[in-house]
């Protein structure tokens, strides 16, 4: 946000202070000296244990077990991708570990797991919990546990064990929920009155600060300090937290005297704070933040995305704003999907967050549509309109290459931002200034136009040789011809001469931007698409230690589809015909080592007892690592049939396939047999492989005779 003058705490302001703070404007109730509620956090529990590789003397496994069972996988990752339906049982997105343009991680909530087919990370909730978040096993499991309402058992006690060292994330999330919640009492505080007015001021009540968690830090040198030191955290966990600055005396308060805002994550938790000066006498910067630590990394961190999520989600458009304040008048105006950088410009990281959650995923995004829509989704950019705006304009401009979604740009003519647009002309006037935005390319272009004087030959060239440049950087080759064209009316110039200038500019940038040479629209020459969202070199090493058989392989195709149906619908195909195949049966050798799992688990009679879920869990504990990746691919790979309804015959014409297979491979065998036997000398011989072809042949018949009825 641009700085803004210093109100005077004087006239109306003055009115307002004190437990009885009311604005003048867009208030909906009043400062009361009731104390705030602390937002909703993940559990607290310290959990400084070991991953479940060595839980035996750590949390209870049916605990983990039942953990696992009732965190809900499409919620909880959900929360990070915006997913979408991929055929029956299976869900969609944006990977959230790798760069991407196409969707290619997959969930199969029936089986609990998740598996991206582009970078082959997977895995079951916990796993998704512990790399989304970086978290140790037992931090994700107490972490869902909290969320689902498990109260945890230990092996080695009745409770968890305060074990941690400084800075692991489960003590810094505690230390910023407390200070958070330190903040808030302290804005009703009478000291607190600075930090009401200003609030009061730019309209903004008490049920508004409590919505968004707003806060206010004491002028003294310790006050957070022993508040923290009283609840049991340690020198070392402060300073990890960036609550806290190193003196020559010691640590002391990071943040005095400032009104404070929390900034969270997209769970909700605070992960560190904003800070706004309140006093004259205050020398330090206007806006003072969290620190880098293990949980704050501002190049990640977006403020409001906590309450911005869903609605991003479902409407398909960010709104990105320059300030706290903006981001408060924004939802407050009905603009729900307003997010702002914390101290930095909106980077790369920002954009893969913002795809994620847009679900910016089609090749035909960036389209806007008669009706004012995108297809595609929108980011709009909102900037102040002076020179600093622009600037931040065109940075954008560059960011605008890495998303399939139009990008826009809202700029308030007389130069307000959200915040002072509210309280100067009401909700209404923001939700117009969003609606009124206009696409990021024809800003970028005037803008670069407005610095040069079109009235003369000289400027125009001019202002062609700096135009051109931006206009071939345009990533939709079908856009730019047309942006020429705007251009050329934009100079008043003959538009064969700027079309040629603009394809003269894209020669001298390579043919094409690098953010477009980065683009992962186009494949490899010679690779295939996998069939499952993914694409691999055809007989490619999978990763995990076996050798992928090409898609086009008949027999290895329906030996995988059989293998994804075992895993995935287990309860719907007959044990026998499972449970009785030989070791033999897969000929791939991948797929025949996830078969030798799902012997080892119990095989079909097993899974008869258990949930979906659990039968894939019991598999994966008998499999080594590179088969462990295999099973996890399996169960969650979507599947051609997309009807509800013909799911059961589905699978069984799948299992009927492969068993038949099997009994014809037999039946070759029996016959080859059968010609190197001699009816006379080897009687006995010939006619028991004479008996075995027939009913070789019988079993055959009526696999296929079933399959027919059915």
């Amino acid at each position: 946000m641009l700085p803004r003058e210093r109100r005077r705490l004087s006239g109306q302001a003055r009115k307002l202070e004190g437990p009885d703070v009311r604005s003048s404007r867009v208030h909906r109730g009043t400062w009361t000296t009731r104390r705030p509620q602390a937002a909703t956090t993940r559990s607290s529990a310290a959990s400084g244990t070991p991953r479940l590789d060595d839980v035996a003397g750590l949390i209870k496994r049916e605990d983990v077990d039942a953990v696992r069972d009732k965190a809900r996988i499409e919620e909880i990752v959900g929360e990070q991708v915006t997913l979408r339906p991929a055929g029956v049982g299976s869900m969609k997105g944006l990977c959230p570990f790798h760069d991407e343009r196409s969707p290619s991680f997959h969930v199969r909530p029936q089986v609990g797991r998740w598996h991206c087919f582009g970078c082959n990370e997977g895995g079951d909730v916990i796993s998704f919990v512990q790399k989304i978040d970086g978290l140790g096993f037992s931090e994700a499991v107490e972490y869902l546990a909290g969320r689902v309402g498990i109260q945890l058992r230990y092996e080695e006690g009745s409770g968890p064990r305060r074990t941690e060292e400084p800075g692991k994330r489960q003590r810094l999330l505690e230390a910023n929920r407390i200070a958070g919640a330190y903040f808030a009492e302290q804005l009703l505080s009478p000291e607190g009155a600075a930090g009401r007015a200003f609030l009061a001021e730019r309209s903004f009540d008490r049920n508004d600060a409590l919505h968004f968690g707003i806060g206010y830090a004491p002028k003294g040198w310790d006050g957070l300090l022993k508040h923290l030191r009283g609840k049991g955290f340690t020198e070392a966990e402060l300073t990890a937290s960036g609550l806290v600055s190193q003196g020559n005396r010691g640590i002391y308060d990071r943040f005095r005297g400032r009104l404070i805002w929390p900034i969270r994550d997209v769970t909700g938790e605070t992960i560190g704070f904003g800070a706004r000066k309140l006093y004259d006498e205050d020398q330090g910067p206007k806006y003072l933040n969290t620190p880098e630590t293990a949980l704050y990394k501002k190049s990640q961190v977006l403020y409001g995305i906590d309450l911005a999520k869903r609605d991003i989600a479902k409407n398909k458009q960010i709104v990105v704003v320059e300030g706290y304040t903006d981001v408060m008048a924004a939802h407050l105006s009905g603009v729900t999907t307003a997010v702002a950088t914390c101290g930095t410009a909106f980077g790369s990281d920002h954009v893969r967050f913002a795809r994620r959650l847009v679900g910016d995923t089609s090749a035909g995004g960036g389209v806007q549509l008669a009706g004012g829509g995108s297809s595609g989704g929108e980011i709009i950019f909102t900037f102040d309109g002076d020179a600093a705006g622009q600037k931040a304009a065109m940075r954008a401009f560059g960011e605008d290459q890495k998303f399939y979604a139009q990008t826009f740009v809202a700029v308030e003519p007389s130069g307000m931002d959200p915040c002072d647009l509210r309280q100067a002309r009401g909700p209404q006037a923001v939700q117009a200034l969003v609606e009124g935005r206009q696409p990021l390319f024809e800003f970028v272009i005037k803008t670069t136009l407005a610095t040069y004087d079109l009235d003369t030959a000289e400027g125009r060239v001019a202002a062609l040789r700096a135009a051109a440049p931006v206009v071939a950087g345009i990533r939709d080759t079908a856009l730019r011809p047309e942006y020429a064209r705007m251009l050329a009316g934009w100079l008043g110039m003959d538009g064969e001469s700027v079309l040629r200038a603009v394809q003269s500019a894209g020669r001298g940038q390579g043919g094409q931007s690098s953010q477009q040479r980065g683009n992962d629209r186009g494949r490899p020459s010679g690779t295939e698409q996998s069939g499952d969202g993914g694409s691999r070199l055809p007989g490619a090493d999978t990763g995990d230690g076996f050798q992928r058989p090409s898609q086009s392989d008949p027999i290895a195709r329906l030996e995988r589809q059989t293998l994804e149906v075992i895993l995935q619908y287990p309860h719907h195909i007959p044990a026998a015909a499972v449970d009785d195949l030989p070791g033999d049966a897969f000929t791939v050798p991948a797929w025949r080592a996830v078969h030798e799992a799902i012997r080892a688990a119990g095989g079909l009679a097993t899974a008869a007892q258990r949930q979906d879920s659990e039968w894939v869990g019991l598999i994966t504990e008998e499999c080594s690592p590179p088969v462990l990746a295999l099973v996890n691919e399996l169960s969650v790979a979507p599947l051609p049939e997309d009807r509800p309804g013909a799911i059961d015959d589905y699978v069984q014409g799948v299992v009927r396939a492969f068993v038949e297979l099997g009994i014809t491979r037999k039946i070759g065998n029996a016959r080859s047999r059968l010609q190197r036997l001699d009816p006379v000398t080897e009687a006995e011989a010939y006619n028991q492989a004479f008996t075995d072809l027939l009913t070789l042949e019988q079993q055959r018949r009526e696999i296929r005779e079933q399959g027919a009825r059915d």
